[in-house]
């Protein structure tokens, strides 16, 4: 499933062709991704204004001019792509329509949007633009990542007294909103913190986080950071909105390395891999304690 850096890609991505644009008419290929649209979904887009498009942990939000939000999630395998309108090409009848190709948005200034997801695990929604902090998806969510209150103190009052391993706490969405598998293992190791530790040992006695503690959330952005830079991972459907691949993955120090040579200067330890609640987990024994 896309992480943030993916939906981020994204969004960035997106940003310019939707932002500001209206919508000039919505070609829906088929009744339902993973949820059925919402009722009159193409009616109810049609001639709106976008006036911002935002992320929220994995989820994109396209805020619209009649007080709605288009509430968007990418699921295993969705992707958006821009493409020009050709010339009187509106309605498309006769193109040989892509597979996988399901929402098709034509703006107003020429271009479309089309969004294609083989696998359907992707969904839209619409939702009051004021209610969507008690939406079901939305209600209790943590701290984004990349914002300033992803901090020491903020993990030290999550992990206190918690016997939990550390990478299911960073994976807990109700703690961080958005950080998944890949992202949690390669800052683990950036920041030679065992994957298996339990999380109140980063704890002292008194509440405080440890010099461990302490260096994980920026080293929690510098990866996202760098994830984000790179276009995203693209190891199975992930794609930017031109259709090239994000190429993160090539500098994966510990995911999907099992058995390679731990990259951390003057380790000779070597990636393992192990499985903590049902996903596999790559981390070196031998640096990361």
């Amino acid at each position: 499933m896309p992480e943030l850096p993916e939906v981020e890609t994204v969004r960035r991505g997106l940003a310019p062709a939707l932002v500001g644009a209206t919508i000039a008419g919505i070609e829906l290929r088929r009744h339902d991704l993973r949820v059925p649209f919402p009722q009159r979904f193409a009616a109810r887009l049609q001639g709106r204004r976008v006036l911002d498009l935002r992320r929220r942990a994995k989820y994109l939000i396209a805020d619209l001019d009649d007080g709605q939000s288009l509430i968007m999630h990418l699921g295993m395998s969705g992707s958006f792509r821009i493409d020009e309108e050709s010339p009187g090409a509106f309605p498309r009848k006769n193109d040989k329509l892509a597979a996988h190709d399901h929402v098709v948005f034509h703006l107003d200034h020429g271009r479309r949007i089309v969004y294609n997801d083989p696998r359907r695990f992707g969904c839209m929604l619409l939702v009051a633009t004021n209610e969507i902090g008690e939406d079901q998806r939305f209600r209790g969510l943590g701290v984004e990542p990349l914002s300033g209150a992803l901090d020491a103190a903020c993990l030290a009052s999550a992990f206190r007294g918690r016997a939990a391993p550390v990478k299911a706490l960073l994976l807990d969405q109700r703690l961080i909103a958005g950080l998944g598998n890949i992202y949690v293992c390669e800052a683990l190791h950036r920041a030679h913190i065992s994957p298996l530790r339990a999380a109140g040992s980063l704890v002292t006695a008194t509440g405080r986080p440890t010099a461990a503690l302490a260096r994980l959330p920026q080293v929690i952005k510098d990866v996202l950071n760098d994830a984000l830079k790179a276009g995203g991972s693209s190891l199975r459907d992930h794609r930017q909105t031109d259709g090239s691949l994000g190429y993160f993955q090539h500098s994966f120090r510990v995911y999907d390395r099992e058995g390679a040579a731990c990259p951390t200067p003057g380790c000779k330890g070597t990636i393992a891999r192990v499985v903590q609640s049902g996903r596999s987990t790559f981390y070196c024994p031998r640096c990361q304690k």
